[in-house]
């Protein structure tokens, strides 16, 4: 077999192997019924969990044969005879396998167990009867929701209620098989010569091990942790020590900002807006089809998320194969708040999508998620772009009213107030996932017990965020499945990475809103090269500088005052210019891109049905929202 017949199987086959998983992934968490397609037409007869487990050891099988890695290698011992991108390639097959060739038939065995075992726990979570005991009786609400409400409603029984609700997610999973699949998972990763699972994980992911890992996190939860005691002290002060209740801290801090902010992000707009701002930003998604699931219903997996059955890649010929996106979210349009989290989940997970869409590499395996991509080099793009949702910059262009007037700067100065005080918090949060996630894979076995997992699942909450956290550490879904677990380090890394971005381009460039240079210059610096390079060098590469917390412990730092001042100049400048919907050429909106809305097995628009034009397929999104929703638009 020459190196291009070896080269060109390879790509093949793993495309065949991943769309089947991808497939199977999609139609479980969405819950859709057997034989309904995907956006290009294609899709399996029947979704099960059964077949979920099948394609996904099928594609693990392909990805660990050793005689794939084994000619790999005989290739690559005659570079001289090579071209370089075939040796960049080969390069990311070996990386790439030696990241799932199991050597070890014990290793080998737990996998297939654990993989066994958290296919019927998330099949089990995902018909767990969720919700909270109201006034009224038990009212279901995924979790999304009930952490949606635990912030918005007025009523503390209410709250309290929710979070309890969150509260038996624990003890739930950890009696329906999560005690067993962290054993697996342990036992699978010693016999491969590992510390445990987590030091497995991020070693295949990041290339550094647990224990460096988290010499780079203890510096910054040390360095914040004063911050946070203060920070509790403040708001205790401020509200009163029942504050610092779980159920009461974020609505408290907020008190009923969140409610009157409510009509400046009317969740039907949201895709519009969306839209709108990355097309300013001049990002493209070269030609990807995009499948967008947003709408909240029961039996739909409770976590937003962003896979692509399809990698984008350059073909041997020359050719461009786009990529194709399923994209969802859980929004409840009825509820106070929807909107804001929309929008945010939106500028994300399609922030995920552009990064993508825009790998251009000749392998698909560049474009893959998973091992060895890193997880920080995969959320700093997606969080770079929820952050600007923040920003008066753009909240004064894209934070509207259904009658099109922009956000008061009496609303964005008070959210201002209540919350920059108390950033720390969401860094607190992060920073405890991980840790959770290191204690609770450095337990001996025999100390694994459903008791012991919630135990230390409060202990470090009290450690790390000084009390019980709003978000119970075993409701967050990453735990369970094998993809996300051990993955929460990444959004930690990323963000130290958004805070340096951000500082870069203002510093560059003076503004990061609508400035048609960020979009191209993320596709070239950070998206382009997908995982043929390392994180800290990507950054490193477009910020000049090496990868610190220095920009993110600044901004913390930053006084309300002075905040306000240099944000109430970045709202005036941006209420100073048209509706976002009334700029010159506003009615296109070009992102390069097919774009479905569907709920479950119903498409609700599709833009190849509307001529490519975008604005129309939001304003049939925005139709059917408003029946199936009439109270969100009343």
């Amino acid at each position: 077999m020459s190196v291009k017949d070896f080269i060109d199987a390879t790509n093949g086959g793993y495309e065949k192997v991943h769309r089947s998983f991808e497939e199977q992934f999609w139609g479980t968490k969405m819950a859709l019924s057997d034989g309904t397609p995907l956006a290009d037409g294609k899709g399996p007869t029947a979704y099960s969990v059964d077949e979920l487990t099948r394609t996904k050891m099928e594609m693990e099988a392909f990805l660990a044969d050793s005689a794939k890695l084994e000619k790999t290698r005989e290739f690559l011992s005659k570079a001289d005879e090579l071209t370089e991108d075939q040796i960049k390639t080969l390069k990311i097959f070996e990386r790439t396998f030696g990241c799932y060739i199991m050597e070890s038939a014990t290793a080998r065995e737990k996998r297939e167990e654990s993989m066994k075992l958290e296919g019927g726990l998330e099949s089990k979570r995902n018909t767990m009867k969720l919700g909270a005991q109201l006034k009224d009786g038990f009212q279901e609400m995924s979790s999304v929701g009930l952490r949606n409400k635990m912030r918005t409603s007025p009523d503390e029984e209410e709250r309290k209620a929710c979070y309890e609700g969150l509260r038996a997610i624990g003890p739930f999973v950890c009696s329906n098989g999560f005690v067993e699949v962290v054993k697996a998972r342990n036992a699978m990763a010693k016999a491969l010569g590992y510390v445990d699972y987590y030091d497995y994980k991020v070693t295949q992911a990041e290339g550094f091990n647990k224990q460096r890992l988290f010499e780079i996190l203890d510096t910054l939860e040390q360095g914040t942790r004063d911050v946070m005691v203060k920070a509790r002290e403040q708001l205790a002060a401020s509200k009163g020590a029942s504050a610092l209740e779980p159920w009461n801290t974020g609505y408290l801090m907020a008190g009923d900002l969140t409610k009157r902010m409510d009509p400046y992000f009317p969740f039907e707009k949201s895709v519009e807006m969306w839209g709108r701002s990355f097309g300013n930003l001049k990002i493209s998604y070269k030609e990807a089809t995009m499948d967008l699931d947003l709408l909240d219903r029961k039996n739909k997996y409770s976590n937003g998320f962003c896979h692509w059955p399809q990698p984008a890649w350059k073909k041997p010929d020359g050719t461009w194969q786009p990529a194709t996106t399923h994209f969802t979210s859980l929004a409840d349009p009825s509820a106070v708040g929807s909107g804001h989290t929309a929008l945010t989940t939106l500028m994300h997970e399609a922030g995920h999508a552009a990064h993508f869409a825009n790998i251009q590499q000749s392998s698909p395996l560049f474009a893959q998620e998973r091992a060895p991509t890193s997880v920080a080099y995969a959320e700093l793009q997606s969080m770079f772009l929820d952050s600007l949702v923040g920003d008066a910059a753009w909240r004064g262009r894209y934070a509207r009213d259904r009658n099109g007037e922009p956000i008061p700067w009496e609303l964005h100065a008070e959210d201002i107030e209540s919350t920059h005080p108390y950033k720390v918090f969401a860094l607190r949060a992060m920073l405890s996932v991980p840790y959770f996630e290191k204690a609770l894979y450095e337990l001996p076995e025999a100390e694994l017990t459903a008791e012991k997992i919630a135990e230390l699942a409060d202990e470090i909450e009290v450690k790390i965020q000084g009390g019980f956290s709003p978000r119970p550490l075993l409701s967050v879904p990453h735990l369970l499945s094998d993809e996300a677990s051990c993955y929460y380090h990444g959004y930690v890394l990323a963000e130290m990475a958004v805070h340096q971005t951000r500082e870069h381009f203002l510093k560059t460039q003076g503004y990061i809103v609508d400035n048609p240079n960020v979009g191209p210059s993320l596709e070239k610096a950070y998206w382009e090269p997908g995982n043929s390079a390392a994180f800290l060098d990507l950054v490193k590469g477009l910020t000049g500088a090496p990868l610190t917390g220095d920009a993110w412990i600044h901004e913390l730092s930053v006084t309300v005052d002075d905040l306000k001042v240099s944000e109430r100049k970045d709202y005036d400048a941006a209420v100073a210019k048209p509706h976002p919907a009334k700029d010159e050429g506003a009615s296109r909106v070009d992102l390069n891109m097919r774009v479905r809305f569907v709920d479950g097995d119903n498409v609700i628009a599709d833009t190849a049905s509307t001529g490519g034009d975008f604005v129309k397929a939001c304003s049939i999104f925005e139709s059917y929202v408003a029946q199936r929703f009439p109270r969100a638009t009343a």
